[in-house]
């Protein structure tokens, strides 16, 4: 038996960006997820607009052994993935002291959520150039900034939920962002008002985006072709 790769703290978080390939099987991949689940993973499936993927598949578990043995499977069953992303579910270093509640909410979130269809991943890292540099500013600096950073986020409360992770040392960016929204509409608009934080407008660095829509892996599969 391998031993469990498992975080001291949080989830280990997958994201796989994938093409249908020729020969892809409906039922197994399907299988695939379920395995996944039945391994106790939290398994969020997306039909993707634009050429970047077909189907995402975001995957939550306590050990990282069950999401290489997800990726096999979905590869096996025809998946190609043509992007990933690896991070942890995490607290930030600037919300010590938030509530329990608030707490096991970013370290166990709860996915997907059932009145946010909507679904758009991206990564992002902060800048070290110069006097833009976030990781010569005072830690106080830093924590008055990302408040800011919060409010605006705050004012989505309802149209969007935010999952942060982080990824440092782990893959290319820092952290994970992915959002589940109400309406289309919302990510433009939680994206396009947080970027006028001075956190973002003047130390962030965004990667490529992802869009799609949450369904269930059937109706997802349909969606992409695979029936």
């Amino acid at each position: 038996m391998i031993n469990p790769s498992t975080p001291s703290v949080g989830l280990a978080v997958l994201h796989l960006f994938c093409k249908v390939a020729p020969l892809a099987e409906r039922s197994e991949i399907l299988a695939a997820l379920d395995r996944s689940t039945e391994r106790g993973d939290q398994v969020v499936v997306a039909s993707m607009l634009g050429h970047k993927a077909d189907v995402a598949v975001m995957a939550l578990s306590t050990d990282q052994w069950n999401l290489r043995s997800l990726q096999t499977d979905l590869a096996a069953a025809g998946l190609e993935v043509v992007d990933s992303y690896v991070s942890l579910t995490e607290i930030s270093e600037y919300a010590a002291g938030v509530p329990e509640e608030m707490r096991n909410a970013r370290l166990y979130p709860q996915l997907p959520p059932d009145d946010k269809q909507v679904f758009c991943f991206y990564p992002m890292s902060k800048k070290r150039e110069g006097d833009a540099n976030w990781f010569t500013e005072e830690f106080d600096r830093r924590k008055e900034l990302m408040y800011e950073h919060g409010a605006s986020g705050r004012k989505f409360k309802g149209r969007v939920l935010q999952v942060i992770t982080g990824s440092t040392g782990l893959d290319d960016y820092e952290w994970g962002v992915t959002l589940f929204c109400v309406n289309p509409d919302d990510v433009k608009d939680v994206v396009y008002t947080m970027r006028f934080d001075e956190a973002s407008a003047r130390y962030g660095i965004f990667g490529p985006f992802y869009v799609g829509m949450v369904a269930d892996p059937a109706e997802v599969l349909t969606t992409v072709g695979v029936s």
